[in-house]
């Protein structure tokens, strides 16, 4: 929350931050109540798990659970954090539409980065949101 937060005020014997503010890119809004302000996977952790991290160590699950490397964990709002839920881009997009071009690629490169396949639903979705990249 802190990595991604602006002016973000620690909340001194909590991992919680007390304030600050959140940009929530896949509804496009900005959160100030930390409680309304979420850390979401990119890549669920269920679609993970049917991709390939059921052969996993519990140290890969944990690494990919907590990657700060790749565009794996970004903040949301709750609302949209919770329309998500363990829906892979099939079953979900973001309701900014201008995010889908960025969605897709971020999400085709955590899946590539973690050696994990994509299903054979994702791909007609990942396909019509890459199709919105106008590079």
């Amino acid at each position: 929350m802190a990595r991604d937060g602006k002016n973000v005020q620690d909340k001194p014997g909590s991992c919680q931050p007390a304030s600050g503010s959140w940009y929530s890119v896949y509804d496009n809004t900005t959160v100030t109540d930390v409680t309304k302000a979420t850390v979401d996977h990119m890549v669920p952790l269920a679609m993970a798990w049917i991709s390939g991290a059921d052969t996993w160590t519990a140290d890969q699950r944990k690494a990919f659970g907590n990657d700060l490397k790749d565009p794996q964990l970004l903040i949301a709002s709750e609302s949209s954090n919770s329309s998500k839920g363990d829906s892979g881009p099939d079953a979900w997009k973001p309701a900014n539409h201008t995010f889908w071009c960025t969605y897709a690629e971020d999400y085709t490169h955590v899946k590539s980065v973690w050696k994990l396949t994509t299903t054979a639903a994702e791909k007609p979705a990942l396909s019509s949101m890459l199709d919105t990249c106008t590079n």
